[in-house]
């Protein structure tokens, strides 16, 4: 618990202000043994086996970007080219692998081990590797992550890399060494990802949780419906330009991912207090985007915090985790809120956000660890440099990224994205079909008010309630999704290995076909001679289906696009959020003057571009990745 404690922001703030009295590091207390690397000492030859050398470039995985494009089908190539050299002989990617690491170890241990030169030479030849640690789905990190875990069932010591300028490039002392997020208690690593998680529910179910004071904000400031909307739109408007900035802050080592999780949470629950309290409709405004603005990290780094923790095969359990927080929060925002304002007044919507995020701020600021390896590593050789006296100690980040700016890093994160979307074909169908979906899911808090209380009778708070079907369909989507992961494709991945990228769109070649289904079923079921329930279905199949194709899509592009994930991830962020704003105010405009089901027809013919566009990337993607300058 005290090192949960010491590595949140609490535990870094005291340590600052005390001047790193309190909470210290193994480093800093007396009598603490520093490995031998480090202090200057020649380190006697121990275990150091070809596959540490993959260890360390997989352990440090989460580098800031490369400065330089990289090629990963020639530098691979390379690598193996160099290895055969040495006589060690590689993992092909496609070698499957057994799920007996103990058994996998013993055999390990056969294999013919390295003397000294030979290990300086795999240092040197991987060393331009460890910076290139954003390529998230590759064949090459699958084959490190196996032979990591083959090395976690012992603890042995990582030599740490020593350049030609004589700098030692500070890394993991062991290869279970706790520091090291991915070797982190399963119990660390849940409580990590359900902060996260929660962080994710309280930003997006605080977008649609004011949907429920529209009315009374229109009656209340004397509005139409267009001016009351906005409150809805600026704020998914402003957590889709902030991951723009704040995405690519997480990657700096020296920030890395807690720095901007809890300054930005800070101000979001700070500024909840005069949302709640604001008495003219320019204030509420402005103060709803900048809520929406300095929420949108989780959205801009979630993701990236599990990866930092989970293995590539795992991974997609918690992300789906996390995605779901992000799906099913808007929808309970009004069920939330629909009750206590129809009760009291528009405010207790405002009110309610502070309620959520303060609880969850406080265990972020006492219990949240920072998981970006980079900065971990990078504390750890300042702490290193001060107790050894040697300020040759540095990271391999810290010599990437010299010369880097902090502007042209955001620059390159808003820059990049456009530029990708432009020049391919499969990036801007990505985008422009999740804005679509996007914007949908948004135009419903416009359509059930003019559904459900006009022809059922309901009131808020019901009406609120049937905003569950969202939530069903989340769930029964997970169930399908997990089933397809655990029974399919990890069973796939552990005997083939990593397939074509295309491979992951599968189920979303039969999901595709869902949102235009649904949608179809609730515009023309949505009247008072047909049950509600008839269209709460129609909803739930638009649900199911949309949760299913974006994690599919959510997998391809980092696949596809290693280099540049982040800033696709960023900019696919903007796009959505930016078609959502816009969906939000021209949404009940057209239902009225086309009625709900012209209008939802209207959004049911633009989905079936899904799902051509679907099948066409599925048949097409691979020649499209050989054309493109971008993919690999």
């Amino acid at each position: 618990m005290s090192g949960l404690v010491r590595d949140a922001p609490f535990g870094q703030l005291v340590r600052y202000l005390s001047k790193n009295r309190f909470f210290q590091y193994p480093e800093e207390q007396p009598g603490y043994q520093i490995p031998d690397a480090y202090t200057g000492q020649h380190l006697e030859k121990k275990s150091t086996h070809r596959r540490h050398s993959t260890s360390r470039r997989s352990s440090t995985r989460e580098n800031a970007h490369p400065t330089q494009p990289y090629d990963t089908r020639s530098d691979t190539k390379n690598l193996n080219d160099n290895d055969s050299n040495i006589g060690v002989e590689p993992r092909e990617a496609s070698e499957p692998f057994t799920t007996d690491v103990e058994k996998d170890a013993e055999k390990a241990e056969d294999e013919s081990s390295l003397d000294d030169d030979d290990v300086d030479r795999v240092a040197t030849q991987t060393s331009s590797i460890q910076r290139v640690s954003t390529l998230p789905y590759t064949n090459d990190r699958l084959a490190a992550e196996h032979e990591m875990a083959l090395e976690r069932t012992k603890s042995i010591p990582i030599m740490p890399i020593k350049t030609a300028d004589g700098l030692i490039l500070a890394d993991w002392y062991t290869t279970d060494d706790l520091d090291n997020p991915q070797n982190w208690s399963q119990k660390k690593k849940f409580w990590t990802a359900f902060l996260i998680d929660m962080y994710t529910f309280v930003v997006y179910a605080s977008s649609s949780i004011y949907i429920s004071s529209s009315v009374l904000i229109m009656e209340r400031f004397g509005v139409g419906e267009f001016k009351a909307s906005l409150g809805l739109a600026l704020y998914v408007l402003g957590y889709g330009i902030g991951p723009l900035i704040f995405s690519p802050l997480s990657e700096i080592p020296l920030f890395g991912r807690n720095i901007p999780y809890i300054t930005t949470f800070a101000l979001f629950t700070i500024l909840a207090l005069p949302t709640a309290l604001v008495e003219n409709l320019g204030g509420l405004l402005v103060l709803r985007f900048l809520l929406g603005f300095f929420g949108s990290p989780c959205l801009a780094s979630g993701g990236a915090s599990m990866g930092d923790m989970y293995s590539l095969l795992y991974l997609p359990f918690p992300v789906a985790m996390w995605v779901s927080a992000a799906f099913a929060a808007p929808a309970l925002g009004p069920l939330l809120s629909g009750y206590a304002v129809y009760a009291e007044n528009w405010r207790w919507s405002q009110w309610e956000i502070l309620w959520m995020a303060g609880p969850v701020f406080l265990l972020f600021f006492f219990f949240l660890p920072e998981t970006q390896p980079t900065t971990i590593l990078l504390r750890r050789a300042a702490r290193l440099r001060k107790a050894t006296g040697n300020d040759k100690i540095r990271t391999q980040t810290e010599i990437d990224r010299k010369g880097i700016t902090l502007w042209a890093t955001i620059v390159e994160a808003i820059v990049k994205p456009i530029e990708i979307t432009i020049k391919d074909p499969a990036i801007l169908f990505v985008n422009v079909y999740t804005a679509l979906t996007y914007g949908i899911y948004y135009s419903f808090f416009e359509v059930f008010p003019l559904v459900y209380p006009v022809m059922y009778g309901f009131n808020v708070g019901e009406t609120g309630t049937v905003f569950v079907c969202i939530i069903v369909g989340c769930i029964l989507a997970m169930a399908i999704y997990f089933s397809y992961l655990n029974w399919y494709l990890i069973p796939d991945i552990m005997k083939n290995g990593l397939r074509a990228q295309e491979h992951r769109l599968v189920p979303a070649l039969f999901a595709a076909f869902g949102p235009t289904v649904g949608l179809f079923i609730f515009g023309w079921t949505a009247r008072a001679s047909i049950h509600w329930i008839v269209s709460v279905i129609g909803i739930t199949i638009y649900a199911l289906s949309v949760y299913i194709v974006m994690q599919c899509i959510f997998t391809y592009v980092p696949m596809s696009y290693p280099q540049y994930a982040a800033s696709l991830f960023a900019g696919n962020d903007f796009f959505r959020s930016l078609f959502a704003f816009g969906a939000v105010l021209f949404s009940r405009p057209m239902y009225i003057d086309l009625g709900v089901g012209k209008g939802i027809s209207l959004l049911g013919g633009l989905s079936v571009m899904g799902i051509i566009g679907m099948w066409l990337l599925w048949h097409y993607g691979a020649r499209l990745r050989a054309r493109s300058k971008f993919a690999i």
